[in-house]
């Protein structure tokens, strides 16, 4: 835990998706549905391959993990690679991840070898379950909390975290943190720049009816705010981290009386080469750029750019309320 204001901690991880990864394999082993000699299977973006990629080393299980080319970066395949993990990565000509094309690949690895495990970490209760341990590490640690901010990207951290925080305080504002392009609140999948967070598909753990704000953090801001995190506050997390920490720092602000706590789920080093690199950055079309001090606040879900900030008041509604109310004042304004 880290301190980033007065009134906002920070639940900072190496990386968290180990613990969704060992609950979801423990409970499987106890249930009987993973037995000594089966395959793991899994598509991932990341962080939960390579928590699956880690047990599986320790524990002697064979993995096979599914990917986009557009999420791989040669030292991240590279520690898989030596964790002896089987990749297959399909070609994402459109950049945004590639989940249908994953999808079937993983259908066809489990039609050739019926007799393997998939951890589905898009739908498995388990993913969010997995983070009542982490709900409660943070009332040990901060007692009373307000309000909690998170991204979204399975949607096990943020709704998991949230459910069980919600039980013991139900005041509880959920701040969840998504990017342009991504389909969970309501945008056209498209390509994404900001990776970690986001989906372009909906995730079962997504509970929309739990979020009361979302925001659109572009990649630039969440990269300016990495780098800011490092140099101010010796905080080395990635992008996705950082894009949080941007949210909920602004929640801190506009809500001075209230305790906020926000989930930063990974590390900076595989950025070491990407965003921590001035080289890199300079070759991105319009960097360097101001980040904006605050979001714009939208009246309707909109597609924003890579340097935009956006929020949405969502007051716990489903996805299909959203549109619903969204058509109808569509209707009345006209």
């Amino acid at each position: 835990m880290a301190a980033l204001a007065p009134n906002l901690i920070a639940a900072a991880f190496p990386l968290m998706k180990l613990m969704p990864a060992r609950y979801i394999l423990d409970r499987a082993v106890a249930d009987g549905a993973f037995e000594a000699g089966m395959r793991i299977v899994e598509t991932t973006s990341g962080t939960f391959g390579m928590a699956l990629a880690l047990l599986s080393a320790a524990r002697g299980y064979r993995l096979t993990l599914v990917t986009a080319s557009s999420l791989v970066d040669a030292n991240y395949k590279a520690r898989l690679d030596w964790l002896g993990v089987q990749m297959i990565i399909t070609e994402d000509r459109a950049g945004n991840g590639d989940q249908v094309g994953r999808l079937k690949q993983l259908e066809h690895i489990r039609y050739e070898e019926p007799h393997c495990f998939w951890p589905r970490q898009y739908d498995n209760p388990g993913n969010a379950l997995a983070y009542a341990r982490l709900a409660e590490q943070l009332v040990q640690t901060v007692g009373e909390i307000d309000c909690l901010v998170g991204c979204v990207g399975s949607g096990g951290s943020l709704c998991g975290t949230g459910l069980f925080l919600r039980t013991v305080f139900p005041h509880l504002v959920v701040i969840a943190v998504d990017t342009h392009r991504s389909a969970l609140f309501g945008h056209p999948a498209g390509k994404r720049l900001l990776r970690g967070l986001g989906n372009s598909i909906l995730p079962g753990n997504l509970r929309h009816d739990l979020i009361d704000e979302v925001h659109w953090v572009g990649a630039y801001p969440a990269y300016s705010e990495a780098r800011r995190l490092l140099r101010e506050h010796g905080v080395f997390q990635g992008p996705t981290s950082a894009a949080a920490a941007l949210v909920a720092r602004w929640a801190a602000r506009s809500r001075p009386s209230a305790r906020i706590a926000v989930i930063m789920p990974d590390e900076g080093h595989r950025y070491a080469g990407t965003v921590f690199d001035d080289a890199w950055l300079a070759s991105l079309p319009g960097w360097p750029c101001s980040p904006p001090s605050e979001p714009r606040e939208l009246t309707s879900v909109e597609p924003g750019s890579e340097t935009d900030w956006t929020w949405l008041k969502w007051a716990r509604r489903s996805l299909n309320q959203i549109v619903h109310d969204e058509v109808e004042n569509e209707g009345h304004s006209q």
